[in-house]
């Protein structure tokens, strides 16, 4: 089946999504307020209830726990400026793949998009849906450990159930993200009203002498900004799906202006409330430090914190896998991955292909299913090309000085947070070494391989399996390439 005749199949029919016609591309479906929820809902997801232990185990002291969480908003914030810059000057979807590709050229953005399909993104949804899975299954299992089992094929249903809802509509995802940020802040909420309660009332005590018994090194340092970023991930989400925001010259800093500081102080907020209920040997002695404080303030509505702390990563899982299906349905529209990974459903308007491919790569990595290594694995991937897509911008300043930058951050920003990439990238390395760095590198460049035999040289026996493998997926699904919308 040729693309043109499913196109004439359906050309007449109006998108299921509205009452109008449309052409076959992603639809500028989201405004300032959806914006601003895939930001907060994305960021509080999973780390705020996982990231206080380890934090707290590399700081060893409340004090410097606190100072950890309040550095890593700041700079997410400055991250995310950066980033706001980069978006508004290159108005395309796919998050840092399309400015590395004006900054840096075809390489780097393959190297990218093939670590981000294969290990970034699809780590992270699994992380958060494992966080998902054994919240849920807490309750169930009172005094043990649920079995590994049950939390896999739970965590592997959530994240069917996702991929399935973000397929059938942008719409329907976006409103799905839209209830479950709202229902993520009201245990934020109840969780910092309930320590602000508590410590009008003098619970004070374990914030007295709050810097004794530190012992800081530039290993521990690193460790705990990666557990505290972890956290905040989330704040370059946006970038993903530019071009299916409403003015996104306005939209896309308003909502980081306004969604990463108010992010930052609920983390601030929220550890000082664990720590009106619980000494620093007793948080990390917590297994659900969420549950734990709610056992202790909340009783006997405590089970109200698993269920909504499930609620905050579901919503974060959905937003994750609104934006992540965005980057496969990019690098496939320009070559970089199978081409009917950029193809767009013709009843649905959604990157279907490009999002059932990424819960697919996210349901191998729930097999091992070890949440601490997989945020190591993410995070040091995550901030090597964080810090090569800035690195862009400052270079972007000088060699394409004629882009139109309707945002434009002082170029002290861009350095300090290349710096602080180049030391999260670095330091964890030199101070304690661990064999998921090294398994990182060499299956990054490993993408180097495919690219050279299967995107650059396009060998001829591989272009004639992935031509009746791309029709017979494109009849199945239904889907067609993006067409350009009308001027």
């Amino acid at each position: 089946m040729e693309e043109t005749s499913l196109r004439k199949r359906t050309g007449d029919e109006k998108s299921i999504q509205s009452s109008e016609p449309k052409t076959t591309s992603l639809q500028k479906e989201l405004g300032l307020f959806s914006g601003t929820c895939i930001i907060v809902g994305t960021i509080i997801g999973s780390g705020i209830f996982i990231s206080p232990k380890s934090v707290l185990s590399n700081m060893e002291a409340v004090g410097p726990c606190l100072i950890i969480w309040a550095i890593c908003g700041v700079l997410a914030t400055l991250g995310a400026l950066c980033f706001a810059e980069l978006g508004t000057t290159i108005a395309k979807s796919g998050g840092e793949y399309p400015y590395l590709m004006e900054a840096f050229g075809p390489i780097p953005a393959y190297l990218f998009s093939w670590s981000s399909l294969f290990v970034i993104k699809p780590s992270s949804f699994a992380i958060i849906c494992l966080s998902f899975s054994e919240y849920v299954c807490a309750p169930f299992y009172s005094g043990c450990s649920p079995p590994q089992v049950v939390i896999k094929f739970l965590a592997a249903a959530a994240i069917l159930l996702i991929s399935t809802v973000n397929a059938l509509s942008v719409r329907l995802g976006s409103y799905v993200q839209n209830v479950f940020t709202a229902a993520k802040m009201v245990i934020v909420v109840v969780i910092i009203i309930s320590g602000l309660v508590l410590l009008a009332q003098g619970n004070t005590r374990n914030f007295e002498n709050s810097f004794e018994g530190t012992s800081l090194s530039v290993g521990s340092i690193s460790l705990a900004l990666y557990n505290g970023l972890w956290a905040y991930d989330g704040w370059n989400q946006l970038n993903y799906i530019t071009e299916e925001l409403r003015n996104p010259f306005r939209n896309l800093p308003l909502a980081i202006i306004i969604g990463i500081p108010l992010v930052t102080g609920c983390y601030i907020l929220m550890n000082v409330s664990y720590f009106t209920v619980m000494t620093a040997t007793e948080l990390l002695q917590s297994q659900a430090v969420a549950v734990t404080f709610g056992d202790r303030v909340l009783y006997p509505a405590s089970w109200i914190v698993p269920l909504f702390v499930a609620f905050s990563t579901i919503g974060a899982a959905n937003g994750s896998c609104f934006t992540a299906g965005r980057l496969v349905f990019v690098a496939g529209r320009e070559g970089h991955m199978l081409k009917v990974l950029s193809y767009i459903s013709v009843k649905r308007l959604t990157p279907a292909p490009a999002i059932m491919f990424h819960s697919m790569i996210a349901i191998i990595y729930i097999i091992p299913g070890d949440i601490n290594s997989l945020v190591n694995y993410f995070s040091f991937a995550a901030w090597l090309f964080y810090g090569l897509t800035i690195t862009g911008l400052i270079v972007m300043r000088f060699t394409r000085k004629e882009l139109k930058r309707p945002i434009k951050v002082p170029i002290l920003i861009p350095i300090l947070v290349v710096l602080l990439s180049v030391f999260l990238v670095v330091a964890p390395i030199v101070t304690t070494p661990a064999w998921e760095y090294l398994y990182c590198v060499l299956f990054m460049l490993s993408g180097l391989v495919v690219y050279f035999l299967f995107v650059h040289h396009k060998l001829g026996w591989a272009q004639k399996i992935s031509k009746p493998l791309t029709m017979h997926l494109q009849m199945l699904m239904e889907v067609v390439p993006p067409e350009e919308a009308p001027e």
